[in-house]
């Protein structure tokens, strides 16, 4: 009898090791389309251009295919079929058609990250439903030049920033703040924060203070905005490039 047992045992740890899902290690398909625009700020671009090697690169060792686009008209329900995870890098819907269809996508599941330029909006955008999705945020100002600044973390144990540390010197980079904040927002849970050691922030075009989230995500959606995005410099420091990844991850279902 304990001969017969320990044969089973040894067929079982074979079967195991030859079907993966079997011992719980499959993982769930995870399909990323990046959209991204060539004919805006050239500092924009650069950054969308750096984005596409390093969602390349973290795509083979997270195991998640990446697709990306020029097209903003591949925002339409039968392209987005399938896709899990959508990335706005430098740029946002413009038409109609394009809107209503990224509106749908997300109500009924879907999942995003915006970089940057992705959220800008103002009085001329008319889109009130994407200023709801931000929590409420509306552009009000940006430093510039670009510059480093001091970030704090506020959701340390939150899956996209539990690689980080209280604080960090973040490269440099254009700063939006926004009136009124998102963390006023019912379902936002801001997870960065520009420290207000850094006010006042600019030269030409200067932050001098008040609550200026960088990271947060409306926890009615799948979805995470990063303010960081601008010029050649944003993937220089490795635990903000980890930010990145592990945003994507959790946006995707891979906690």
């Amino acid at each position: 009898m304990i001969r017969r047992m320990t044969g089973f045992v040894g067929a079982l740890a074979v079967a195991l090791m030859a079907f993966p899902a079997l011992a719980g290690s499959e993982q769930p398909p995870l399909h990323v389309l990046a959209f991204y625009s060539t004919r805006v700020e050239g500092d924009h671009v650069e950054f969308a251009v750096q984005a596409l090697k390093f969602y390349t690169e973290t795509a083979a060792a997270d195991h998640y295919s990446f697709e990306s686009t020029t097209n903003w008209d591949d925002m339409n329900a039968q392209r987005l079929e399938g896709i899990q995870v959508v990335l706005w890098l430098n740029d946002s819907p413009h038409t109609a058609k394009q809107r209503a269809a990224f509106e749908t996508y997300m109500e009924k599941g879907g999942g995003w990250i915006g970089f940057h330029a992705a959220a800008y909006n103002d009085s001329s955008t008319k889109w009130p439903w994407f200023v709801s999705f931000l929590g409420g945020a509306v552009f009000y100002g940006n430093n510039w030049p670009p510059l480093p600044a001091w970030l704090a973390v506020d959701g340390g144990s939150h899956p996209v920033t539990r690689h980080l540390p209280a604080r960090f010197l973040s490269p440099d980079n254009e700063w939006y703040s926004w009136k009124p904040s998102p963390r006023s927002g019912d379902h936002v849970t801001v997870l960065v924060t520009l420290e207000r050691s850094n006010f006042p922030l600019g030269l030409k075009d200067t932050i001098t203070g008040g609550d200026v989230p960088v990271v947060w995500t409306n926890t009615k959606y799948r979805m995470v905005y990063i303010n960081m995005g601008h010029g050649d410099k944003i993937f220089s420091d490795a635990r903000q490039s980890r930010m990145f990844e592990d945003a994507l991850l959790w946006v995707g279902g891979r906690n």
